[in-house]
């Protein structure tokens, strides 16, 4: 490659950007001084226990909540500006649908939200990827099981083609089945260009479908880089052990 050719092609903006963010309930600082990218395309995933600020850095990023320092920009525009908004889409740890409405009135109602068509043909498409049975989505989602209703949040918020997924807990209530095929879909969404950030505890799944890790512990980011280096560094063969050898020694307890 030519340096005329290095030039030309500038570094591409990531999907989001975190500089230097802390967040402080009044209490003490929840997280200190966060800082990585992720960037756009990759399957990045996000690892710590509970109570360690997991939560608090998805709010800011979603502009749910203001950073005391630092800032986070998604595709180059701060969370707080509209436009960054109308580029993701969020599914929640503790996801429950209006119970009043169907799968399907859900779904749709999900893509009016980003003015995307509903297409009922494409919705049954993507039930069948999740192994969730055509009927049941003209029933009313008060009617369904944890693993249905978590299947017809993925699939609303899969379809609504943003650019970003920002998906906690997305394996929650889920048999052995559908965690594979949810797994699959989250693959299919990278390579169509999508990038996905993710929460969960099921480091298994991280490991398997994740380009890219970060761990926060204590408030403070402990690692950020492939699941194969962190087992490297560690001596680890599997990245559970390798997380908990990059956490051991904290003082602090944590509750479920």
């Amino acid at each position: 490659m030519t340096a005329q050719h290095k030039q030309k092609n500038s570094p591409a903006v990531p999907a989001i950007g975190i500089h230097h963010v802390a967040a402080d309930y009044g209490h003490g600082p929840v997280i200190e001084d966060i800082t990585f990218d992720i960037m756009t395309g990759e399957t990045f995933g996000l690892i710590g226990l509970n109570g360690t600020g997991k939560t608090t850095l998805i709010k800011i990023i979603l502009g749910l909540m203001e950073a005391s320092k630092g800032f986070i920009e998604v595709f180059g525009k701060k969370t707080l500006d509209p436009e960054s908004k109308k580029k993701i889409a969020y599914l929640p740890e503790k996801f429950e649908p209006p119970p009043f409405l169907s799968g399907l009135e859900f779904v749709r109602f999900s893509l009016d939200l980003y003015q995307r068509p509903f297409v009922e043909d494409a919705v049954m498409q993507a039930a069948d990827r999740v192994s969730l049975q055509r009927p049941s989505l003209k029933r009313r989602v008060n009617t369904y099981s944890k693993g249905m209703r978590q299947k017809t949040g993925l699939i609303g918020t899969w379809l609504t083609e943003c650019p970003l997924l920002i998906l906690d807990e997305p394996m929650s209530g889920l048999d052995p089945l559908a965690r594979v095929l949810v797994k699959d879909e989250i693959i299919a969404c990278r390579n169509r260009g999508m990038t996905v950030f993710l929460s969960s505890h099921i480091l298994a799944d991280m490991d398997e479908i994740c380009d890219r890790i970060a761990i926060i512990h204590d408030g403070a980011l402990k690692f950020v880089g492939t699941p194969a280096s962190l087992k490297s560094k560690t001596k680890q063969e599997y990245l559970e052990r390798a997380f908990l050898k990059t956490i051991e020694g904290s003082k602090r307890i944590y509750e479920s």
